[in-house]
């Protein structure tokens, strides 16, 4: 009896019913959302439950994301610039320059994302959204339940779960590095930025005993930019370090003179050779970052999303089993192990090896292989412009080391 009485008051607490539950609204939550809510003729569109977290510490921060591609692309409404021309600046000499086309570097920020997709989601009868706290996903026999607070809804009784929220801690790796940042969106009192040119990597920074820094400078127009610090390391600054770091870059490097700080943000990046889980259950998988999208060599991630997302899309369509690809190839992961283990070791100079890069690799050429899209033959070609006894010493060496919990933050 007592039995039958909780049966009975948890089938209560199930008020809602979907094909799909995505967990999180960052960008692959709203990505996969977005694929969702479209209407393909000849397929089923599934029922689709956005969860979205209350605002506080558990949304994710204001942040801008950045990628390339050829052509007209499915966000472009919320890109705020584009750019052909790139430029990476070593330490001193000049610089590396080059002309991307077809391929043009987008800037979206998440505010403008969030407010393209919502306004696309708010016309579909296929997904609703849904603001709560998910304590639990746990997969029971034909689909999985979510368990909710800070709604009136308890429970989601759900085909598929998609989480899109950072775990807890990161997988076991033989390297783990932290690409962390801080940047400013400034607006200066006189022009000095050339908005036809973005500033991918720029070494002219202060460079840490352990890792490597660089400045990042997204020109919007001749007086505003996204101008930014960043770290690849073991740990990040304090606040007040980011602050005098993005301070000495835009006084002593850029010499921006006066300017005025429009706003501001602050990230890590986990980039790790772990391998990164994607099905978690029989019914859950994760997606994103969590999900393995960020690419570990770089911190790219948008990119990898919309491979994820739109897989996934697809083989709910087509009544598949969504489990989400990986977002980048075996052989793209086994390249970006050997050159975080030669990072990590200080066996490579990493200003000296990226600079180097884009100084002797065609630029277009080089963010295709950043992409995962060159061949074999032309992933050789790469290699053979980085420092060959650094990389050869860390790839002997890889198989040998164990893996271990990351002990930072």
């Amino acid at each position: 009896m007592l039995d039958t009485c909780a049966e009975e008051r948890e089938e209560r607490a199930v008020v809602l019913d979907a094909d799909v539950a995505i967990v999180g609204a960052g960008a692959a939550g709203l990505s996969l959302a977005h694929r969702l809510s479209r209407t393909v003729p000849g397929t089923r569109a599934p029922s689709v439950v956005l969860v979205d977290a209350p605002p506080g510490p558990l949304r994710p921060p204001r942040r801008t994301w950045c990628f390339w591609e050829a052509g007209a692309g499915r966000f472009d409404a919320a890109v705020t610039a584009t750019w052909r021309h790139l430029r990476v600046r070593p330490p001193s000499g000049r610089a590396a320059e080059g002309d991307i086309a077809p391929l043009r570097y987008k800037m979206i920020r998440s505010d403008d994302f969030e407010h393209l997709v919502g306004h696309d989601l708010a016309g579909s009868p296929a997904v609703r959204r849904l603001e709560a706290t998910v304590e639990t996903v746990e997969d029971v026999p034909g689909g999985a339940l979510v368990r909710l607070r800070d709604t009136g809804a308890r429970t989601l009784r759900v085909r598929w779960v998609f989480d899109s929220r950072p775990p807890g801690s990161l997988p076991a790796a033989r390297t783990t590095l932290l690409q962390h940042f801080h940047g400013w969106y400034v607006r200066t009192a006189r022009p000095v930025f050339d908005p036809r040119t973005a500033d991918l990597m720029d070494f002219r920074t202060p460079q840490p005993a352990d890792g490597l820094s660089f400045g990042y400078v997204l020109p919007v127009g001749p007086r505003e930019a996204l101008v930014e610090y960043t770290e690849f390391s073991r740990r990040p600054l304090t606040a007040d370090g980011y602050e005098s770091a993005v301070r000495r870059y835009t006084e002593d490097v850029l010499r921006l003179g006066e300017l005025r700080i429009l706003s501001t943000e602050t990230g890590v990046i986990p980039m790790t050779d772990a391998p990164i889980p994607r099905r978690v259950g029989a019914s859950v998988f994760r997606i994103g970052a969590a999900g393995g999208a960020t690419r570990p060599s770089t911190g790219y991630t948008f990119a990898g999303i919309q491979r994820q997302t739109r897989a996934v899309a697809a083989a709910l369509r087509q009544g598949r089993v969504p489990v989400p690809p990986p977002a980048h190839s075996a052989r793209s992961r086994a390249m970006d192990a050997v050159l975080l283990r030669a990072l990590d070791s200080g066996r490579a100079d990493g200003p000296a090896l990226f600079s180097r890069l884009f100084t002797r690799v065609p630029m277009r050429r080089l963010l295709r292989f950043l992409d995962g899209r060159t061949r074999l033959h032309e992933d050789l070609a790469v290699g053979l412009r980085a420092p060959i006894g650094p990389m050869l010493r860390s790839a002997l060496e890889l198989p040998a080391l164990p893996r271990r919990p990351f002990d930072g933050p």
